[in-house]
């Protein structure tokens, strides 16, 4: 991020690349145009915030597509945004206007539910209202090339953002090749995704995810670490991991304080042959507060344990 606002005129101090930031305030910035080396949401963003106040057109290109939220948000408060996949370019000089947002259902908190219904037997799950970004919801067309049986009935907009009630059922899930357009529409759904990839039958092979290694944790590792103690086969590769379906055991998990991490191994917790234990979960509230109540109120078994764990409980599996 720094680089690019450098070039606009931005003054950052760093260590050596890395916090603290020292930000001095500039009266203007320039606006450029950035050929992004990475797919990242972050820093396009950071960019065209910046752009609000350059002088001249700022442009973003990107490798792959990644999420368009704040290019949705920016238009929805009247400011001029030409988008496209892979693209985006604004100019400085305009003005925001206030305007009321309705925020739709959480893609990324929903998935959590999904791979659970779809994994556990005679299960029938309907989630309103989800919003359906297509760069946000690589998740589905994925699990679908694995036999998912996921409806999907659109429910409008909200925000400037599509919206959908899906339902889902269980179905029996096949080991694929992830195929890589779909990665960066997935990024923060790949901890589910490990957990119905350990449930398929056969390997699924997951590459050109190597930003998972900086999220909250190394989620490459931490999934695979946390695989292999159930019982699950995964073998490590630097931008993604290969997945070989089998049968979930009982066994203690460290989520490295990951709130993802550790809804996904509650999720694959229904699925074990024994207890399983979940220590670290405390950064759950971070993106689901209540999660551990609506998941028991789905049918998950679940309980809370002493020093932030979470266990499966006795309780009989989602439905």
């Amino acid at each position: 991020v720094t680089e690019p606002l450098a070039r606009m005129g931005a003054s950052i101090d760093t260590r050596d690349g890395r916090p603290p930031l020292t930000i001095q305030a500039k009266n203007e910035l320039q606006a450029i145009a950035f050929e992004s080396e990475v797919a990242s949401a972050q820093v396009k963003s950071a960019i065209l915030l910046a752009g609000l106040y350059a002088r001249g057109t700022t442009r973003v290109e990107e490798p792959r597509p990644t999420r368009d939220y704040t290019e949705r948000m920016l238009a929805a408060f009247g400011w001029p945004v030409d988008f496209a996949p892979g693209r985006a370019e604004l100019s400085g000089g305009h003005r925001l206007r206030a305007t009321d947002v309705s925020v739709p259902a959480d893609f990324s908190s929903a998935a959590f539910f999904i791979v659970a219904a779809t994994l556990v037997p005679g299960s029938e799950l309907r989630l309103s209202r989800v919003g359906t970004n297509p760069r946000r919801t690589g998740l589905l067309p994925v699990l679908r090339l694995m036999g998912a049986d996921i409806e999907e009935h659109p429910a409008g907009e909200e925000g400037g953002e599509p919206v959908a009630d899906l339902v889902v059922r269980h179905a029996a899930l096949r080991g694929i090749q992830v195929p890589e357009e779909h990665v960066a529409d997935m990024i923060d759904e790949f901890p589910a995704l490990f957990v119905a990839a350990a449930c398929a039958s056969g390997p699924t092979v997951v590459r050109g995810a190597a930003e998972l290694r900086v999220k909250e944790s190394d989620r490459i590792a931490t999934m695979a670490a946390g695989l292999r103690a159930l019982g699950i086969r995964v073998d490590e590769r630097p931008d993604g991991a290969v997945i070989h379906g089998g049968t979930l055991q009982g066994g203690t998990i460290d989520s490295h304080g990951d709130h993802r991490v550790a809804m996904a191994f509650a999720v694959a917790a229904q699925l074990a042959q024994g207890a399983v234990r979940i220590a670290d979960v405390a950064n759950v509230a971070t993106s689901f507060p209540g999660f551990v109540e609506l998941a028991r109120g789905a049918g998950l078994g679940l309980r809370t344990g002493g020093a932030g764990g979470i266990n499966r409980s006795g309780s009989p599996p989602a439905q």
